[in-house]
């Protein structure tokens, strides 16, 4: 019978540097992580991916605000930087996928679904904006887009420059969720939820808006997989295994886990906020809500992870 498994690819599998940033670049990226997921298909596995879009997201922003300063092009609002990456990264790995599918003689179809996935307003993410988007700014500037866009909040990033920052809201709802099910079931490789999906928020009509935040895609990945009731949530990153006292002389890799074992982690500090600790977070979330299994790896560890001889898994 075949497995159901929700695949979060990072940022390594889209941009592997700085030297790496371009449009092609990119692609070539994400055809070798199709291989990887065309081997986990090959063992018996329907895969649902998912993906991150931060930088690519900095780019839209970066271009809107110099075609604003030079042509006086109207800006694009964040949650449609958010919309443009789902569509243009989805079909890079689309295509990826669809061509590695004909390669291998792999009878299976590709699509990627554009998500909004619905954030509470109560949420108090909304009234402390954590999370940086976009360039960095001199202080002059910074002053004067303050006066263009009062709704916005800029912090001194000591050091730095100075830097926009929205709501981090996590996510309660998959609206296309349905759809997405629907696909898994009619032979189709998904892409879904990229960038954690697009935020909007419920109205008192019930009507969907969009709002101007940014959803972890591990939070919202997590939700998928437990929504659609995954056999193995997997979350693919820049390292092998995950590591107690990272990049330390007394670092420890870790092969299993379990959701106490990660939790005492979690609180001794091991892991870091802005990398490892948001993604063993919605691992445990997956867990606790009855996932049997997760695992997190590289991606060209993908397919020895799933047949136990890499990577780290962590069980209920």
């Amino acid at each position: 019978m075949t497995k159901l498994a929700v695949l979060a690819i990072g940022g390594n599998s889209l941009i592997k540097d700085k030297q790496h940033e371009t449009v092609e670049d990119q692609y070539d990226a994400v055809c070798e992580t199709a291989k990887h997921v065309a081997g986990m298909i090959e063992q018996g596995y329907d895969v649902v991916v998912t993906h991150g879009n931060g930088p690519q997201v900095g780019f839209i922003l970066r271009r809107s605000e110099i075609a604003q300063e030079a042509a006086g092009m109207h800006p694009v609002p964040l949650v449609n930087c958010g919309a443009d990456t789902q569509g243009a990264i989805g079909y890079q790995i689309q295509q990826a996928l669809y061509n590695e599918f004909k390669k291998r003689g792999i009878k299976k179809n590709t699509a990627t679904v554009v998500t909004q996935v619905v954030v509470d307003k109560k949420d108090p993410a909304f009234q402390n904006p954590a999370k940086p988007i976009g360039t960095f700014y001199t202080k002059e500037r910074a002053e004067e887009l303050q006066k263009e866009h009062p709704d916005w909040v800029i912090i001194d990033d000591v050091g730095r420059g100075y830097r926009r920052v929205v709501p981090s809201p996590m996510p309660v709802e998959i609206v296309e969720q349905d759809a997405i099910e629907m696909l898994v079931k009619s032979n189709f490789s998904v892409v879904g939820v990229g960038g954690g999906g697009i935020p909007v928020l419920r109205n008192d009509n019930g009507k969907l808006e969009g709002v101007d935040a940014v959803i972890d895609k591990d939070n919202a990945s997590s939700l998928l997989a437990i929504n659609i009731k995954a056999d193995v949530f997997i979350i693919s990153t820049a390292v092998e295994k995950v590591c107690l006292n990272f990049n330390k002389p007394n670092q420890i890799t870790l092969d299993k886990l379990t959701v106490a074992e990660a939790k005492k982690y979690i609180e001794e500090g091991h892991f870091a906020k802005g990398s490892m600790l948001p993604k063993i977070q919605a691992i445990v979330r997956f867990l606790e809500a009855g996932g049997k299994e997760a695992i997190v790896t590289n991606p060209e560890s993908l397919e020895k992870a799933l047949k136990g001889e890499t990577g780290t898994h962590i069980y209920p």
